[in-house]
């Protein structure tokens, strides 16, 4: 990616958040609170251990969720790598140049105390989901 960004989580896109995390529970990953992030129609947790990545799992809401679409065609699978970035529209900017496309404006995301998401996709290098530092 660009030079600036800093690495902040795997999302991994679940059918049921609960079942999925017990598997990294018993792995020795911390499991935060799930919430719903009404804005992005998903289910979200985090889970964390000390020395590894830390993953975000999410699941659908409902029939319209984002996720769909990736659980239907492949399971439970990784859904995207997240970025933190100190300039959301200069990151989004710089993206563009090198063929990335905005899916969703920079929306707000409860699940990160508020701080702003963008997701942008490159079909060479697929999902990516900048956060504000």
């Amino acid at each position: 990616m660009l030079p600036d960004f800093k690495f902040h989580h795997i999302g991994i896109a679940v059918f049921d958040i609960d079942d999925t995390a017990q598997y990294y529970i018993d792995a020795g990953y911390q499991k935060t609170e799930t919430v719903i992030d009404a804005i992005q129609n998903v289910k979200i947790c985090f889970l964390t251990k000390e020395g590894m990545p830390m993953l975000e799992l999410l699941a659908p809401v409902d029939e319209n969720s984002p996720v769909n679409r990736t659980l239907d065609k492949m399971g439970v699978t990784p859904y995207h790598c997240c970025y933190s970035v100190d300039d959301m529209e200069g990151a989004i900017a710089r993206l563009k140049k090198i063929k990335f496309v905005p899916l969703i404006k920079a929306v707000e995301a409860c699940a990160i105390g508020g701080r702003r998401v963008c997701f942008l996709f490159n079909k060479k290098v697929g999902l990516i989901e900048l956060v504000e530092s």
